[in-house]
Protein backbone atom coordinates (compact mmCIF):
# COMPACT_ATOMS: atom_id res chain seq x y z
CA UNK A 1 0.00 0.00 0.00
CA UNK A 2 1.23 3.62 -0.68
CA UNK A 3 0.73 6.36 2.36
CA UNK A 4 1.35 9.98 1.42
CA UNK A 5 3.85 11.34 4.51
CA UNK A 6 3.38 14.80 3.99
CA UNK A 7 1.93 17.68 6.49
CA UNK A 8 -0.61 19.63 5.82
CA UNK A 9 -1.37 22.41 8.13
CA UNK A 10 -0.03 19.84 11.31
CA UNK A 11 -1.83 16.51 10.28
CA UNK A 12 -0.69 13.83 8.01
CA UNK A 13 -2.19 14.47 4.32
CA UNK A 14 -3.45 10.72 4.55
CA UNK A 15 -5.66 12.08 7.67
CA UNK A 16 -7.09 15.58 5.61
CA UNK A 17 -7.65 13.58 2.40
CA UNK A 18 -11.33 12.16 1.73
CA UNK A 19 -11.37 8.25 1.85
CA UNK A 20 -13.53 6.54 -1.23
CA UNK A 21 -14.51 3.13 -1.16
CA UNK A 22 -13.91 1.62 -4.50
CA UNK A 23 -14.23 -2.75 -4.61
CA UNK A 24 -13.28 -5.58 -2.47
CA UNK A 25 -10.04 -6.07 -2.59
CA UNK A 26 -11.05 -10.02 -3.83
CA UNK A 27 -12.69 -8.50 -7.08
CA UNK A 28 -8.76 -7.47 -8.12
CA UNK A 29 -6.55 -10.01 -9.76
CA UNK A 30 -2.86 -10.13 -9.30
CA UNK A 31 -0.29 -8.73 -11.05
CA UNK A 32 -3.26 -6.99 -13.25
CA UNK A 33 -4.79 -3.57 -13.50
CA UNK A 34 -8.42 -2.38 -13.21
CA UNK A 35 -9.87 1.17 -13.90
CA UNK A 36 -12.65 2.53 -12.07
CA UNK A 37 -13.85 5.62 -12.00
CA UNK A 38 -14.21 7.54 -8.26
CA UNK A 39 -15.66 10.98 -8.14
CA UNK A 40 -15.15 11.86 -11.59
CA UNK A 41 -11.50 10.83 -11.87
CA UNK A 42 -10.38 7.72 -14.04
CA UNK A 43 -7.98 5.50 -11.58
CA UNK A 44 -6.51 2.51 -12.46
CA UNK A 45 -6.07 0.01 -9.64
CA UNK A 46 -2.88 -2.57 -9.48
CA UNK A 47 -3.04 -5.35 -6.99
CA UNK A 48 0.38 -6.65 -6.66
CA UNK A 49 -0.15 -8.93 -4.10
CA UNK A 50 -2.33 -10.86 -1.69
CA UNK A 51 -3.31 -7.16 0.56
CA UNK A 52 -1.15 -4.44 -1.65
CA UNK A 53 -2.35 -2.34 -4.02
CA UNK A 54 -1.48 1.28 -5.52
CA UNK A 55 -3.33 3.24 -7.35
CA UNK A 56 -2.63 5.76 -10.39
CA UNK A 57 -3.89 8.00 -12.63
CA UNK A 58 -5.57 5.95 -15.73
CA UNK A 59 -4.00 8.70 -18.13
CA UNK A 60 -0.59 8.00 -19.40
CA UNK A 61 1.27 10.95 -19.00
CA UNK A 62 2.88 10.77 -22.34
CA UNK A 63 -0.15 10.62 -24.77
CA UNK A 64 -2.87 11.86 -22.70
CA UNK A 65 -4.88 8.66 -23.24
CA UNK A 66 -6.76 6.57 -20.67
CA UNK A 67 -5.15 3.46 -20.69
CA UNK A 68 -2.80 2.75 -17.88
CA UNK A 69 -4.65 0.35 -16.19
CA UNK A 70 -3.84 -1.62 -19.49
CA UNK A 71 0.06 -1.30 -18.96
CA UNK A 72 2.52 -4.29 -17.76
CA UNK A 73 3.09 -4.88 -14.46
CA UNK A 74 6.99 -4.89 -13.32
CA UNK A 75 9.66 -4.21 -10.72
CA UNK A 76 12.84 -1.91 -11.39
CA UNK A 77 15.02 -3.20 -8.45
CA UNK A 78 12.76 -3.25 -5.46
CA UNK A 79 10.34 -0.57 -6.52
CA UNK A 80 7.46 -2.20 -8.37
CA UNK A 81 6.82 -0.29 -11.75
CA UNK A 82 3.82 0.08 -14.81
CA UNK A 83 4.65 0.74 -18.35
CA UNK A 84 2.42 2.59 -20.19
CA UNK A 85 0.54 0.00 -22.83
CA UNK A 86 1.18 2.98 -25.55
CA UNK A 87 5.07 3.78 -25.39
CA UNK A 88 6.10 1.56 -22.72
CA UNK A 89 7.37 4.70 -20.67
CA UNK A 90 8.11 2.74 -17.57
CA UNK A 91 6.41 4.22 -13.78
CA UNK A 92 7.55 3.96 -10.71
CA UNK A 93 3.79 2.77 -9.09
CA UNK A 94 4.53 4.44 -5.42
CA UNK A 95 6.02 7.38 -6.64
CA UNK A 96 4.73 8.73 -10.34
CA UNK A 97 8.43 8.63 -11.26
CA UNK A 98 8.89 7.48 -14.88
CA UNK A 99 12.52 5.86 -15.27
CA UNK A 100 12.65 6.44 -18.67
CA UNK A 101 11.89 9.83 -19.29
CA UNK A 102 11.92 12.26 -16.45
CA UNK A 103 10.17 15.05 -18.00
CA UNK A 104 7.11 12.76 -17.06
CA UNK A 105 5.16 12.20 -14.09
CA UNK A 106 1.98 9.92 -13.32
CA UNK A 107 -0.16 10.72 -10.55
CA UNK A 108 -0.31 8.50 -8.11
CA UNK A 109 -3.40 8.27 -4.52
CA UNK A 110 -2.39 6.93 -1.27
CA UNK A 111 -4.67 3.22 -0.59
CA UNK A 112 -5.69 1.84 2.31
CA UNK A 113 -7.36 -1.60 3.12
CA UNK A 114 -10.43 -1.39 5.48
CA UNK A 115 -12.02 -4.78 6.19
CA UNK A 116 -10.98 -6.12 2.93
CA UNK A 117 -12.24 -3.31 0.77
CA UNK A 118 -9.79 -0.34 -1.22
CA UNK A 119 -10.05 2.68 -0.42
CA UNK A 120 -7.95 5.80 -1.95
CA UNK A 121 -7.75 9.28 -1.24
CA UNK A 122 -8.49 12.40 -3.39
Amino acid sequence: MTVILERIEGQTAEAAATWHRVCAVTELELCWGEAALVEGHQVALFRTGPETVYATTQQDPAMLSNVMARGIIGSKGSRPTIASPLHKEVYDLETGECFTNPELRLATYSVRLVDGFIEIAL
